[in-house]
């Protein structure tokens, strides 16, 4: 018998563990982020001091980047206060966790333990480690190049002995760059004759040739134009929504693109040209949906998605579109994993390329839209605020499930892609009904399964095994250092 203790700690790592998906650090709808980051730092923070082993294993629980960053800080900056079957533990799921964030983060994420001054032993060992893993060391340098540097310094890496063609001219490009004369590497060679010379800058990755075109007086489509075989995929996808056609993506790109950025691709495109675009687009999305479903597809029996596009589904300046982004790819995963499937846009919208935020969040009247003839499962994507009226949700749900179907045949989840840091947490829609954090659409499977740990039924042993399978399977998929 689980005691009350029990149970509040599997709250408390539930807690951390939906805020840590769904809080980035940026303004929301309807929070900004001063608040948001002052809740989140008093989360990590507790679970750090009460729950270091299961604060170190939510690296595998599908949290995002900025929060596995900060995890990884702290777990390096406290490895003192651990012991050493924890740090053996927390040095795979570090590893493992470097592996996957982003190369930019990674960066931001050594600089930020040298600026806190953490230079024990393990944090300088996985810093070399990483370091000389990399399998472009000259584009690295050249990309990250002040980055770069700072972490060879803090970690005592040895810059002559790192490996590749790159490896023995990175000292001299990091410290003397000017005054070794012409360097063997192209891209070393490229930066240094950027200086002087104008058509070397289109040889560069495009962030470090921006600058270099500003001193060149190189107009901004010039740039884009000259520049454009040399962007990476996220590039593109940057560059077109904030305007710029002449790196549009091609089919072939589409084709690659994971399901939850294809969908904010395709929510920045204006509604017109998603209309003319339709079978293209619709055909990528449902593509990238199988493709995240895998052997899952089908297999959900039949599934009712309430599906958020309330004019708060907007976002805010930093995370434009973001929540109906969220609820867009869930739509095509949701259809890709259902054998029948119903979706209910709050606004009534029946095409969903061409959503848009609009209106009221009337979550309570779509609820009962959907339980009118009860799937199998039922799935809302929203953030919650539920005010067409406020309340009319929550109290649909709590007779449902206490007096309509207290068996539980219908499953119930809530995914919610907004942090509330007033709440700190999500913001929940019925005390009955699990809520879980959500980020990308790609972890809906996986956080739907977790969510059946939020209806206060579960304890703190059945959480931890189903955490420590979770570990073992991330760690499972170890593999080299990866760019």
């Amino acid at each position: 018998m689980e005691s009350v203790a029990d149970l509040v700690a599997a709250e408390d790592v539930l807690l951390f563990v939906n805020a840590a998906v769904a809080a980035t650090g940026q303004d929301e709808f309807h929070t900004g982020r001063g608040r948001q980051e002052w809740s989140v730092d008093f989360l990590h923070e507790y679970m750090l001091v009460n729950y270091r082993d299961l604060y170190a294993a939510a690296l595998a629980l599908g949290i995002n980047d900025r929060n596995k960053a900060a995890i990884v800080l702290r777990l390096l900056r406290t490895g003192a206060d651990a012991s050493p079957a924890q740090r053996a533990v927390e040095g795979r799921l570090i590893r493992r966790a470097l592996r996957d964030l982003p190369t930019s983060r990674v960066y931001r994420l050594f600089t930020a333990l040298q600026k806190a001054k953490v230079n024990n032993r393990r944090t300088r060992a996985v810093m070399r480690e990483w370091l000389s893993a990399r399998p472009d060391l000259g584009f690295e340098a050249v990309k990250y190049r002040g980055a770069f540097k700072r972490a060879a310094v803090h970690a005592h890496l040895d810059l002559d002995g790192l490996p590749g063609d790159a490896g023995a001219e990175v000292a001299s490009f990091l410290f003397a760059p000017m005054t070794s004369g012409r360097y063997r590497t192209p891209l070393f060679e490229a930066w240094r004759r950027a200086h002087f010379e104008r058509s070397a800058v289109f040889e560069l990755p495009y962030t470090v040739a921006e600058g270099f075109a500003v001193k060149h007086g190189i107009p901004r489509h010039v740039l884009l134009e000259q520049i454009a075989p040399l962007l990476t995929r996220n590039e593109r996808l940057r560059l077109q929504r904030s305007g710029g056609a002449a790196v549009e993506l091609d089919a072939a790109a589409l084709g690659r693109m994971p399901l939850t950025r294809l969908a904010a691709y395709v929510l920045a495109i204006p509604e017109p040209e998603r209309g003319e675009r339709r079978e293209e687009l619709t055909r990528a999305l449902r593509a990238a949906a199988r493709r995240t479903a895998g052997d899952r597809a089908g297999t959900w029996g039949t599934v009712a998605a309430v599906l958020d596009d309330s004019y708060s589904s907007s976002g805010s300046g930093e995370k434009r579109r973001r929540p109906l982004v969220v609820a867009l790819a869930a739509h095509y995963l949701l259809e890709a994993l259902a054998r029948e499937y119903r979706p209910l846009w709050l606004s009534g919208n029946e095409d969903a390329l061409l959503a848009k935020p609009r209106g009221v969040t009337a979550l309570g009247d779509r609820i009962l839209d959907a339980l009118e003839t009860p799937p199998e499962q039922l799935i809302v994507v929203s953030d919650g605020w539920d005010n067409a009226p406020a309340g009319l949700a929550s109290e649909v749900l709590r007779v449902w499930t206490t007096r309509l179907d207290p068996a539980r045949r219908t499953a119930i989840a809530h995914l919610n892609p907004v942090f509330d840091a007033d709440g700190i947490g999500v913001r929940r829609l019925a005390p009955s009904v699990p809520t879980a954090g959500i980020r990308d659409a790609e972890d809906l499977p996986e956080l739907v399964a977790f969510a059946r740990f939020d209806d206060g039924r579960a304890g703190i042993d059945e959480l931890r095994a189903a955490v420590d399978a979770r570990v073992e399977r991330w760690l499972a998929e170890e593999e080299p250092w990866a760019a």
